[in-house]
C-alpha cells in the first residue's frame, strides 16, 4: 500500500535527520518537523481515515511501529547530545589553577573620612575626647541653650529643616515644631556640658543640615567638626595657639593664621579664622581672590549665657569653641575648588585622592 511505503520512507528520513543532528536545538527542530502537530508523520497519519476497514489494521500497526521507532531514536540521540553539551559546559567552566590570579583593585576610605580622622587625631594628641549627639535635635539644644534669641534668623524655615508633625498631615509652620535636623554640632557641646563637669576638652564631628542650595562653596548636608574647651583660666591666647597648632599640623608648618572679628550668638568675643594661601604663600593669587588668605573656620570665647544654661559658673570657668567644615578643610588641603565633587560619587575624582 502507498501509505505504508510513505511511512517507511518517512522513517528513513527521520532516522537520517536524527543521526545528523549535532546539537540539542537541531534535534528539537527534527522532532517538531516530523512528530509535531503540523509534522510530516502527523500529516501521513491523518490519511488513515480514508482507508478501508481491511487496510486499517495493517497500516495502524506499521504507523505505531514507525512512531515508536522514531521516538526511541530521538530519545537516544537526545541522551548522546545532552552528554556532549554537558562536557562542553564543564570544559568551558573549567578553571586552570596554573594561571596567575587576577588582581582586584582595592577600595579606600573616602577623602572626607580621611580628613575627619586626621583632624580627630590632631586634637586627640592635645587631650581632646570625642563627643556625639543626635542628628535630630530639639530647638532648645540647637538654638536656645546656645544663646540664640527667639527671633534669630537661623530659626527661620528658610534656613532650618523642621520635622513634620507626625500627628497629622499638615506641614510644619515656623514656631509650631521644636524638633529639627541640627544645623551644627554645637548641641553636642551642650549635652556634654550638662553631663560632665569641667575641665572639658571635647571634639564633636558629625553631619549637619541646612537649607542651602548646593554650589561650589555650600552644601545642604555636610560634616562639621566643633571643639569645646571649658576650664579655669582659659583665654583667647589659648584659642589662638590651639588653632595655629591645628593649621600647621593639617596644612604644613609654613602656613600662617589670622583672626578677624566676627559675631556668633554663642561666643563673645568671636572671630573668623583665615589661613595663608598655600598656592601663593600669602602674596595673592586667583585661588585666594588676591587676598592671600582663605577662611577655614569660626571660633570665639564661650558666652557666659551658654554656661548659665548648663549650670557652669561663668565667674569660675572660661572656655572657647570653634567649628569647621570637613569639606572646606579637604578642599583647601587638596586644592578642590568645588565642594560638590566630594559628594557626587565620581570615581574618577575619588581615585585621585
Amino acid at each position: 500500500m502507498a501509505i505504508i511505503e510513505d511511512l517507511r520512507a518517512l522513517q528513513g528520513e527521520v532516522l537520517s535527520a536524527t543521526s545528523g543532528a549535532t546539537t540539542l536545538d537541531e534535534l528539537d527542530a527534527v522532532r517538531i518537523a516530523y512528530l509535531g502537530k503540523k509534522g510530516s508523520l502527523t500529516a501521513v497519519l491523518r490519511g488513515l481515515a480514508g482507508l478501508s476497514a481491511e487496510e486499517r489494521p495493517e497500516v495502524g500497526r506499521v504507523s505505531n511501529e514507525v512512531r515508536r521507532l522514531l521516538e526511541a531514536a530521538l530519545a537516544e540521540r537526545y541522551v548522546t547530545l545532552e552528554a556532549v553539551a554537558r562536557q562542553r559546559r564543564i570544559a568551558a567552566d573549567a578553571v586552570d589553577v596554573t594561571l596567575p590570579g587576577r588582581s582586584r583593585p582595592q577600595g579606600h576610605q573616602h577623602v572626607l573620612h580621611q580628613v575627619v580622622d586626621e583632624i580627630v587625631e590632631i586634637f586627640a594628641g592635645l587631650g581632646y575626647t570625642i563627643g556625639e549627639g543626635p542628628e535630630v535635635e530639639l530647638d532648645y539644644y540647637n538654638f536656645t541653650a546656645l544663646n540664640h534669641p527667639p527671633d534669630h534668623p537661623a530659626r527661620a524655615l528658610q534656613d532650618t529643616f523642621y520635622v513634620r508633625d507626625l500627628s497629622g498631615d499638615r506641614a510644619v509652620v515656623e514656631g509650631e515644631s521644636d524638633v529639627l535636623l541640627r544645623t551644627h554640632t554645637s548641641p553636642v557641646q551642650v549635652h556634654v556640658m550638662e553631663s560632665q563637669k569641667p575641665p572639658i576638652y571635647v571634639l564633636a564631628p558629625g553631619k549637619v543640615y541646612r537649607r542651602d542650595v548646593a554650589d561650589p562653596s555650600h552644601l545642604p548636608q555636610f560634616t562639621q567638626i566643633e571643639g569645646l574647651v571649658v576650664d579655669e583660666g582659659i583665654t583667647m591666647g589659648d584659642l589662638k595657639g590651639t588653632l595655629e597648632h591645628f593649621v600647621r599640623e593639617m596644612f604644613g608648618p609654613d602656613r600662617r593664621v589670622r583672626l578677624r572679628p566676627h559675631f556668633f550668638p554663642f561666643t563673645e568675643p568671636s572671630a573668623e579664622v583665615d589661613v595663608s594661601c598655600g598656592i601663593c604663600g600669602g602674596s595673592g593669587c586667583r585661588s585666594c581672590s588676591g587676598e592671600g588668605w582663605l577662611e577655614i573656620l569660626g571660633c570665639g570665647m564661650v558666652d557666659p549665657n551658654v554656661f548659665r544654661h548648663v549650670g557652669i559658673d561663668p565667674e569660675r570657668y572660661t572656655g572657647f569653641a570653634f567649628g569647621m567644615g570637613a569639606e572646606r578643610i579637604a578642599g583647601l588641603k587638596y586644592g578642590v575648588p568645588d565642594l560638590r565633587l566630594f559628594i557626587e560619587g565620581d570615581v574618577r575624582f575619588l581615585h585621585q585622592l
